[in-house]
């Protein structure tokens, strides 16, 4: 099941793709078959999931009869406007420590505990939309593919076994990152926050979709170079022990969205750096979700 947020007739709505992904069949559509009140978006989907019968549900939307080319719509992102601030990994590859650790005010030590920061994305962006370089003040402009974990039920102290019982499903994020910006300020927030800097998406995978934990093989191009290319078992801090910590004394919400870091390969990674430049396409890809495309605008 692919769920995604879409924009068609003025509107933003919610809807499934269709097994052949060429289609949408409308959420409030397939609703109205399980009597059921439509979700008016995604966040609303996320707090009701739990008490569908998804048996039922994927009922509802093979044998619905409404449906719309995905070319008649603008795919959004997932969730355009998160409830807080997206929850990020910092250096949870050990290769990614390894490439970024000459940078100014950046150690190669790899972590013994996670390394959070937050990100504004309000609004995320989304598949095909524009990155906006903000060329005046970024010289550095830097991607990052990651696999983005959305929680599905409050939850605050959650054991590694009780992971995944929380999540709803996944999505993929490209955390933009001016380096120079994240380097002169001696932190991550304001370098990865600017407006546009947090493309989402296409779509978001029901946890039930993909065997936990995930081992997913993650990708990103630049051009059509292949930059990144790892899989998330590669993660330092995997997904059962991000929830566990991260919820050690924090309430978790639903829609709640955490990034879970990003392989080698970046652009701060090679000698010489290759960062982006106005009129470069970055194409994220992960394995079971799909590939979220945005092209860089000055």
């Amino acid at each position: 099941m692919y769920i995604l947020t879409y924009f068609h007739e003025n509107k933003e709505h919610i809807g499934f793709l269709s097994e052949n992904r060429n289609e949408i069949i409308p959420a409030a559509a397939v609703f109205k078959k399980l009597n059921f009140p439509a979700p008016s978006n995604m966040l609303s989907l996320i707090d009701i999931y739990d008490k569908l019968d998804i048996a039922k549900l994927n009922d509802a939307i093979a044998s619905s009869d409404s449906h719309l080319k995905i070319e008649e719509v603008k795919i959004m992102a997932p969730i355009p406007y998160p409830r807080r601030n997206v929850l990020c990994l910092g250096k949870n590859y050990v290769d990614h420590v390894n490439e970024v650790g000459g940078l100014r005010n950046v150690n190669s030590d790899i972590p013994k505990k996670p390394i959070y920061f937050s990100k504004i994305a309000y609004p995320a962006v989304g598949h095909n939309d524009d990155v906006i370089a903000h060329s005046e003040v970024v010289k550095e402009l830097d991607y990052e593919v990651e696999l983005a974990v959305i929680i599905g039920k409050e939850c605050k102290d959650v054991s590694r076994e009780e992971a995944e019982s929380v999540i709803f499903g996944y999505t993929i994020a490209n955390d933009i990152s001016a380096r120079d910006m994240q380097q002169d300020h001696m932190q991550w927030h304001k370098g990865k926050s600017l407006d546009t800097y947090c493309p989402m998406g296409p779509y978001i995978v029901p946890k039930s979709c993909i065997p936990f934990p995930p081992n997913l093989e993650i990708k990103s191009y630049v051009n059509d170079e292949l930059r990144q290319n790892a899989n998330t078992n590669q993660l330092i801090f995997d997904i059962p022990e991000i929830i566990s910590d991260l919820s050690s004394g924090i309430t978790l919400y639903p829609g709640d969205i955490i990034l879970t870091g990003t392989p080698a390969g970046v652009g701060a990674g090679f000698k010489p750096p290759k960062y982006l430049n106005a009129g470069d396409t970055v194409d994220c890809s992960i394995e079971k979700i799909g590939t979220l495309s945005n092209t860089i605008n000055s």
